[in-house]
């Protein structure tokens, strides 16, 4: 629901209309959510509970880039809530994963893991630094990831009532998660897509529109409602077409000798206009077989061809998927 959410608030129209499509929802997933909020998160979680055994390491001296980090995460609140009170919800978005993009790059700056054997007092405060800005995130994203700020807030200890934290606190206050708070491990908060999974979800969405569309008003109309013993009169079988010619001086007659199990029968059929005769050789067909013979144009038809017509008057035979038996009966 979250990954929806984001991808949907990362193409909310602003100044111009955008269209939701698989490939931008995978990417912002794999991109922003998977590769910068869930990365940042789950390296200073992991670093945590390797080092400090979950509990809030106490900080050192703090440097400039560490007063720096603070201070700007005193100015997110504002930041991001003056885009919401725009309705820029895109851009209050966007500004939330640049808190994330901020602790990636702090961490990756500052390097804790090659630091805990020679400098664990500096490693203690960039981890205290880095635990700062995860719970800020868990606070900022409850807008655009309500579930995921959930979690995180529940892993991070920040219990709505014993210890409520809320944007208020996150702009006039620079400690969030005190030290000696203890964090439990963090959930996976979002996970890679896959192509295949994009491409099935393409899938189900072509054939829902495809069900959806209206129904076509130029079909023709029922006719009068058979019961079902004269359905049962009629015998229907598959029948294999042997040879096929123009019928003389008749633009849209074929001749047909068709196989169709008992014995070969002639058929004339109105397809000339839609059918070559060399094509229609080796084609299976359904037969109305026991249709009363009647001379048409001197030459005596044994049976009928059935075609399906569409809207513009097309005709297709109706055959069977696979090649079968001529003769079988069809029901």
């Amino acid at each position: 629901q979250d990954v929806l959410r984001y991808a949907l608030t990362a193409n909310a129209p602003e100044t111009k209309d955008n269209d939701f499509t698989w490939a931008d929802f995978q990417a912002r997933n794999n991109n922003e959510l998977v590769a910068i909020f869930g990365n940042f998160i789950n390296r200073v979680t992991v670093l945590t509970h390797k080092y400090y055994h979950g509990e809030i390491p106490t900080p050192n001296e703090l440097l400039e880039e560490d007063q720096l980090i603070l201070d700007q995460l005193q100015a997110y609140p504002k930041v991001i809530g003056d885009s919401i009170e725009r309705y820029r919800f895109r851009e209050a978005q966007s500004e939330l994963i640049n808190v994330a993009r901020m602790g990636n790059k702090y961490l990756a700056d500052a390097e804790p893991w090659k630091l805990i054997k020679s400098d664990p007092e500096r490693t203690a405060t960039i981890l205290y630094i880095a635990l700062q800005i995860a719970a800020a995130l868990a606070v900022l994203s409850e807008p655009f990831l309500p579930f995921t700020s959930k979690k995180l807030k529940q892993s991070l200890g920040l219990d709505p009532l014993a210890n409520p934290l809320n944007w208020a606190q996150i702009a006039e206050s620079s400690t969030y998660l005190p030290k000696g708070h203890l964090i439990a491990q963090s959930p996976l908060l979002f996970r890679k897509i896959e192509d295949e999974e994009i491409e099935l979800q393409r899938q189900k969405l072509a054939q829902t529109k495809m069900n959806n569309q209206p129904m076509d008003d130029n079909h023709t109309p029922q006719k009068e409602l058979v019961n079902f013993d004269d359905f049962t009169k009629m015998d229907l079988r598959v029948g294999t077409i042997l040879s096929a010619e123009k019928m003389p001086k008749a633009n849209k007659l074929l001749v047909l000798k068709v196989d169709v199990g008992v014995d070969q029968r002639t058929i004339v059929s109105g397809i000339a206009e839609h059918f070559s005769p060399e094509e229609i050789i080796g084609k299976q067909v359904c037969v109305l077989l026991n249709l009363a013979p009647r001379a048409i144009r001197g030459t005596e038809s044994q049976g009928m061809i059935l075609m399906a017509e569409d809207a513009d008057g097309a005709l297709r035979f109706v055959a069977p998927e696979q090649a079968i038996k001529a003769g079988s009966t069809i029901r």
